[in-house]
């Protein structure tokens, strides 16, 4: 959250979804953040007057926060913490997102939030939750792995796990226990069977048994797909160990960049992209994929001109593009994998990723990030390489005709949004596939000026196309220049 944003929340006081404490205190934050994870979601906000949201600050170990506060909330669920500087005091802001295993209890009691008021669950209202969620469909993450704990999980990786969880101090973890018992602490085995979330997280054999949790990566000489790679893995095992593994892929095939430091013959190079970014976006496609999509995947593909990180699944209801890119309390798909990856230390809040990615890129001079949703394929976030912004202009503006073709040109001047090949043919009054394929599509393509929706699979009866950024920016200086 930026402190913008929390200034924002304080402006207009306390609501269903907001809730204010002079000072912190464990017993009366955990009944809070109890309520939000049986209701909606919220924010908890110490060190604030609850009347008039003046701020009067806490002063407080946040590690220790984290780890009472994890311990006394039942079942496990993962809410995150922060530390604000507001009016030169710290203020520290609880966000908690819905929770997807209601009821939730806090100390052996059910709290629920009614309006901008946390009170004790009735009897009838325990009823109504618990037979709203014997009602629900069990989530993927919860049923039961074929898996053997004795001889699929990885047990070094386990006490690695352990190791995380104990440095990050965000849960008591007692590292030298059984497997049995670590797991169940963790709620990644019931009644002595792996979870799918632990299979997922411990096991080196998972897509011997799920297929779909493979993850591809590619990289390619030119901007327009094909079956010619510079590099090409698959990754499967445990999921903290792949995220490290297709982070270094995506860092050993990123071009780099170079300058002098300011007053200094120093030269620094670093990456194209923002790899705080790159991290983030692995992380949420991992947290928040369908995995129980025997079909999906997840896929990074790494272009001269961008990068891009696809997740099968769709965005949940109620989250758009726009508000992944500008924050909002997330809607978890796997929370019982997201909360692993929180308290091992991995990410650090839930619902901002998007907003760090943005202005991640912005800080580097970067185009907007994308983030596109299509039922049938997942969502994808492409980041773009600075060629597309800087270079722009002294290609385009003075010489555009010579370097574009006319076919071309007619070709950018009819894109609206996503278009099939047979859509764009009918725009531009072309009968001839052939012509229109060889003239007009494959340069574009060839230029980075369009590109499939599907660029794995050039040929799917889904294929679209749409204009780039570098595109769109052509279009734009071909109006300029009329």
């Amino acid at each position: 959250m930026r402190t913008e944003e929390l200034k924002r929340l304080l402006s207009l006081g306390e609501n269903e979804k907001v809730e204010f404490k002079r000072q912190y205190n464990s017993d009366s934050a955990g009944r809070e953040i109890c309520a939000f994870l049986n209701s909606k979601g919220g924010f908890l906000i110490c060190g604030v007057e609850d009347d008039k949201g003046t701020v009067a600050g806490v002063n407080l170990n946040l590690s220790k926060v984290e780890n009472e506060l994890a311990e006394h909330i039942i079942p496990k669920a993962p809410f995150f913490f922060e530390l604000h500087d507001v009016e030169g005091k710290k203020v520290l802001v609880i966000e908690v997102p819905a929770g997807k295993d209601i009821p939730y209890s806090f100390n052996n009691d059910i709290f629920i939030r009614v309006r901008d008021k946390t009170k004790k669950a009735d009897i009838e209202t325990i009823r109504e939750m618990v037979f709203r969620r014997q009602n629900e469909p069990e989530r993927w993450e919860r049923r039961f792995s074929d898996a053997q704990i004795d001889q699929d999980v990885d047990y070094d990786h386990l006490q690695s796990i352990g190791n995380k969880i104990k440095k990050s101090g965000r849960y008591s973890f007692a590292v030298n226990k059984n497997k049995e018992t670590i797991l169940e602490s963790l709620s990644l085995e019931k009644f002595g069977r792996l979870t799918n979330a632990g299979d997922v997280l411990l096991c080196t054999n998972t897509a011997n048994r799920y297929p779909q949790v493979i993850v591809k990566a590619a990289s390619f000489p030119t901007g327009k797909t094909s079956d010619e790679f510079r590099d090409f893995k698959n990754f499967d095992g445990p999921l903290l160990k792949v995220l490290e593994e297709v982070y270094n892929f995506i860092l050993r095939n990123t071009s780099t960049r170079s300058y002098f430091i300011k007053d200094s013959l120093e030269r620094k190079d670093e990456p194209v992209y923002p790899m705080g970014a790159v991290r983030e976006g692995l992380i949420n496609a991992f947290v928040h994929r369908d995995y129980s999509d025997y079909q999906g995947s997840l896929s990074v593909f790494i272009y001269p001109d961008r990068l891009e990180i696809s997740n099968s699944g769709e965005f949940p209801k109620g989250i758009t593009a726009d508000k992944i890119g500008y924050g909002q309390i997330s809607v978890l798909r796997n929370p019982d994998i997201a909360n692993m990856v929180y308290i091992c230390g991995m990410m650090e809040k839930v619902g901002r990723g998007g907003l760090f990615i943005r202005e991640s890129c912005k800080e580097k001079g970067l185009p907007e990030p994308l983030w596109t949703n299509k039922k049938d394929l997942g969502v994808t976030l492409t980041l773009f390489a600075p060629q597309v912004t800087p270079q722009v202009t002294p290609q385009v503006t003075p010489q555009v005709t010579p370097q574009v073709t006319p076919q071309v040109i007619e070709l950018l001047k009819q894109f609206s949004g996503e278009m099939t090949r047979d859509e764009l043919m009918t725009v531009l009054k072309l009968k001839d596939r052939k012509n229109f394929v060889d003239k007009y599509l494959n340069p574009a393509l060839d230029q980075g000026l369009a590109e499939m929706t599907v660029p794995d699979k050039p040929n799917s009866r889904l294929q679209k196309y749409r204009l780039t950024a570098l595109g769109k920016k052509v279009r734009a200086e071909l109006k300029e220049t009329r």
